[in-house]
C-alpha cells in the first residue's frame, strides 16, 4: 500500500497552532489533505499528530488519524523522517504492508497534486530511495556574500568573484512540500540529501516556506494570485 503522512504536532512555537491556523478561509492543513486525495494514489492519507484538536480538523477534511503520535517523536527536535518511519511501522504491524510513503507538510498550501504524482512516478521508475520537491535558487549561490562583524562585505566563494552568473552551475534547495520514499528507505533511516534521492523540480512561484507571520502573509498573497479567477 501507499500512504501519505502529514506531520502536524500541536506544539508549534513560532506561529502558535500553525498547522490548523486559517489560511485563505480554511485550516492550512486542509490544502495538503486535499492535494493528497486529489492524486488518487494513496490507500491512506494519514495525519500524524499528538493533538486531538488537530486530529479532529484532519478528520473533518478527509484524513485519517489511526494513532496518536508518541510523545518521544513529538518534540522540537524530532525530524519528519522519524514520524514517517513510525507511521510505516504502525501500518506494517497491522498487516498492511507499506511499499511507498509520502511525507507531505501540513503547511504547504501551494502544493499541487500533479507534482506529488510526478514525484511518485519518478520514484517508481527508478532505483532511487527518495524523490522530493526542490526548486532553484533565484540567484547563483556561488555569488553569495557575508557581512562581517565590522559591517563589511566579503565573498563566500572568492574564486567566483569575477565569474559571469550565466557560467555558474544551477543550484537547488529543498522546497519543503513533499518527500516520497520507499518504505525501506524510511525504515532504515536512509539520509534524504544523498545521491540515492531524485529532485522533483517545482517552479519558484509555487514555493514559500512558512516559518514567520511575514512568510504566512506572503504565502496567502501567492495563493490568491495563483488561484485568482
Amino acid at each position: 500500500m501507499k500512504i501519505a503522512v502529514i506531520p502536524a504536532r500541536g506544539g508549534s512555537r513560532r506561529i502558535p497552532r500553525k498547522n490548523i491556523r486559517m489560511f485563505c478561509g480554511k485550516p492550512i492543513i486542509a490544502y495538503s489533505i486535499a492535494a493528497a486525495k486529489q492524486t488518487g494514489l494513496f490507500d491512506q492519507v494519514v495525519v500524524s499528530t499528538d493533538d486531538e484538536e488537530i486530529a479532529s480538523v484532519a478528520r473533518e477534511f478527509g484524513a485519517s488519524t489511526p494513532f496518536i503520535r508518541p510523545k518521544e517523536i513529538a518534540d522540537d527536535f524530532t525530524g519528519t523522517n522519524a514520524v514517517v518511519k513510525h507511521a510505516v511501522a504502525w501500518f506494517n504491524s497491522q498487516s498492511n504492508d507499506v511499499t511507498h510513503a509520502c511525507c507531505l507538510y501540513a503547511t504547504a498550501p501551494l502544493v499541487q497534486a500533479r507534482f506529488i504524482t510526478e514525484g511518485y512516478e519518478t520514484l517508481a521508475r527508478s532505483e532511487a530511495a527518495f524523490a522530493f520537491s526542490v526548486t532553484s535558487y533565484a540567484f547563483p549561490i556561488q555569488r553569495a556574500v557575508r557581512i562581517t562583524p565590522q559591517g563589511r562585505v566579503d565573498a563566500i566563494y572568492p574564486e567566483h568573484r569575477m565569474t559571469r552568473s550565466q557560467d555558474l552551475e544551477h543550484t537547488y534547495h529543498d522546497a519543503g512540500q513533499f518527500y516520497w520514499g520507499t518504505a525501506r528507505a524510511f525504515l532504515e533511516d536512509m539520509p534524504l540529501f544523498a545521491p540515492h534521492s531524485i529532485g522533483v523540480i517545482l517552479p519558484r512561484h509555487l514555493v514559500q516556506d512558512i516559518d514567520t507571520l511575514e512568510d504566512w502573509d506572503r504565502a496567502e498573497l501567492m495563493y490568491r494570485a495563483i488561484n485568482r479567477a
